[in-house]
C-alpha cells in the first residue's frame, strides 16, 4: 500500500486486521531456516560481528525481540511491541522518495536453540499487500568461541507491477535496508 501521508494507528490497525488470515503470497514457507532458496527469487545473506560472549548475546537477543534491526528512520515496524511469536503479523512501515508504504508479513517460524552455536531469531513472510512476495530471516548466533552475529537470510521476488518496473531501484533499497539493519542491530547491542 503505498500513501503520500504518514498512516495513522487507526489505518495500520485495519491496514493489519485485513491481512492477518489471508495466505502467504508464496509456496516455500520456511525455506530460510535451512538457509536455502527457492529458484526464481533474488537471494540475500548479511551479517555482522557484534561482538563476544554471552553479555553480548542476551542484548542482541533483546533488541531483535524488540525490532531494533527495523529502527532505521525511514523504516519500522508497526505496531512495534509486537511480540516475536508465530503467527504474529506486522506492517513494515517506510518512507521513500517522499511517498509512505505499508507491507504486512507475518511471523513463519521461531528459532530458539541451545546447541553448539545458540541461535535465537525468527523469519517472516510476505502478504498480499506485500510490494515483494518472499521470506526474510533474522538471526542473532553465538558461536563456541563466543563470537556473536547478527545474520540476515532472504529471497524476494518483486510482486508489485511498480516494483517489477523497477527492479534496480527496489534491489537498491533492499541493499540499503541490509546495510542500515546490521549498522542498527551494531548500535542497538552497544547501548542496550
Amino acid at each position: 500500500m503505498f500513501l503520500l501521508h504518514k498512516p495513522s494507528e487507526e489505518m495500520v490497525r485495519q491496514f493489519i486486521q485485513s491481512q492477518r488470515e489471508l495466505p502467504f503470497t508464496y509456496s516455500q514457507t520456511g525455506a530460510t531456516k535451512e538457509g536455502e532458496a527457492p529458484s526464481g527469487y533474488y537471494v540475500d545473506h548479511n551479517r555482522t560481528k557484534l561482538g563476544q560472549g554471552t553479555e553480548t548475546f542476551q542484548k542482541a537477543v533483546l533488541a531483535l525481540r524488540k525490532w531494533k534491526q527495523f529502527d532505521l528512520g525511514w523504516v519500522c515496524i508497526v505496531p512495534s511491541d509486537t511480540a516475536i511469536a508465530v503467527g504474529a503479523v506486522v506492517a513494515v512501515r517506510a518512507r521513500t522518495f517522499g511517498v509512505w508504504s505499508l507491507n504486512a508479513c507475518r511471523i513463519v517460524y521461531v528459532v530458539d536453540d541451545n546447541g553448539p552455536v545458540k541461535k535465537f531469531g525468527f523469519a517472516y513472510g510476505t502478504l498480499p499487500d506485500h510490494v515483494e512476495c518472499g521470506e526474510e530471516r533474522f538471526t542473532i548466533e553465538q558461536h563456541p568461541d563466543g563470537s556473536v552475529f547478527y545474520d540476515i537470510f532472504a529471497f524476494s521476488r518483486p510482486r508489485q507491477l511498480l516494483v517489477r518496473v523497477g527492479v534496480p531501484l527496489a534491489r537498491r533499497l533492499q541493499r540499503r535496508f541490509v546495510r542500515d539493519s546490521l549498522a542498527a542491530m551494531i548500535r542497538a547491542v552497544a547501548l542496550v
